[in-house]
């Protein structure tokens, strides 16, 4: 019965390319994803980054390694000023450092990660020199800064006059109060598989605005705000990391994909699970998972209306809003 679960499940969602207007009709009403018959390579990435899965792309386009894919995808966000939740530019705690965690994955398991870098334009860079070159998977704070420094990674100044004003702004509506703030947490995560089914990920954020001095967050733990296996495929993670973290969601949503569930189905179960764990959480917060299988397959569900993600696949580079467990 699972196997014949399975088959119609694929036969379906396999018969329904991105953008027909067939897959519009039998799902009228609601915002779901073009789940599209598998191919290879594919790339995708949390919200609309498409830039960042268009310089994916050059590197998967060329039979390149997904690895090398995720890590040119997640370099963009992380050197763009306007993009006030990942690296340069990126909003800072309350004390007005900005702070950095990035995590990144390959195909053979290897995984590195820095949690509260500062100074490093490209953390998730940092983090694959820790995958590379270390016995280790994790350094943070003034270790991870000294090891960038060594690597010959260049000192710099991440806290852009947008950044700056915005938190003088916050200060003066907070009176300074050691409460979370929510307001921006829009982490990129990015996963890929290539023409020769190679599977890695990435993940890279400045985490959440204006947040307690020393808080990290679920991007740069491994299974939380991503997890890549190359037996089944990969998943990333973006929204509240608090929620992430105590549900290890990104490695949750590969088990349920080894388990035979598409990734769109996966995506649906994990955030179910979250729900219905934690119900007046996810009421007032967002969580959001993207995900791909060896097979090329890709899905993508979140707790709240608004959530969208960005897919390149066979010379297209087009975002899509993901269904939500909590309706408009």
């Amino acid at each position: 019965m699972k196997s014949r679960r399975a088959f119609l499940e694929n036969a379906f969602f396999g018969a329904l390319t991105v953008g027909s207007s067939d897959f519009w009709k039998l799902l009228a009403g609601a915002h779901a994803i073009p789940t599209s018959k598998g191919r290879l390579p594919v790339v995708i990435a949390t919200w609309d980054n498409r830039m960042a899965t268009a310089a994916a792309w050059q590197v998967l386009s060329k039979g390149g390694r997904a690895l090398d894919a995720v890590e040119a995808g997640a370099r963009v966000p992380e050197a763009d000023p306007l993009d006030t939740s990942v690296g340069y530019g990126g909003f800072p705690d309350r004390d007005g450092n900005v702070t950095l965690d990035a995590c990144i994955m390959d195909e053979f398991g290897n995984a590195g990660s820095v949690a509260y870098l500062q100074h490093i334009m490209h953390p998730i860079s940092v983090a694959r020199h820790i995958l590379e070159k270390t016995p280790h998977v994790m350094l943070v704070g003034d270790g991870a800064l000294e090891f960038a420094l060594a690597e010959g990674f260049k000192k710099e100044n991440l806290l852009t006059e947008k950044a700056r004003e915005a938190w003088e702004e916050w200060k003066i509506k907070s009176e300074y109060k050691p409460v979370i703030n929510i307001e921006r947490h829009d982490t990129i995560g990015i996963v890929a598989v290539d023409a020769q089914q190679r599977v890695s990920g990435a993940c890279t954020t400045s985490g959440m605005a204006f947040k307690m001095r020393g808080r990290v967050g679920d991007s740069p733990i491994i299974g939380a705000g991503m997890f890549a296996d190359n037996e089944v495929g990969a998943a990333a993670a973006t929204g509240l990391g608090e929620m992430v973290l105590k549900t290890l969601g990104s490695f949750l949503l590969v088990e349920e994909m080894r388990r035979g569930k598409h990734p769109q189905r996966a995506a649906e179960a994990v955030v179910r699970r979250l729900a219905q764990k934690y119900p007046k959480a996810a009421r007032e917060n967002q969580v959001g998972y993207v995900a791909i299988d060896k097979k090329g397959r890709h899905g993508a569900y979140s707790l709240q209306p608004g959530f969208n993600f960005a897919l390149y696949q066979q010379d297209e580079n087009q975002v899509f809003e993901a269904d939500s467990y909590f309706k408009k």
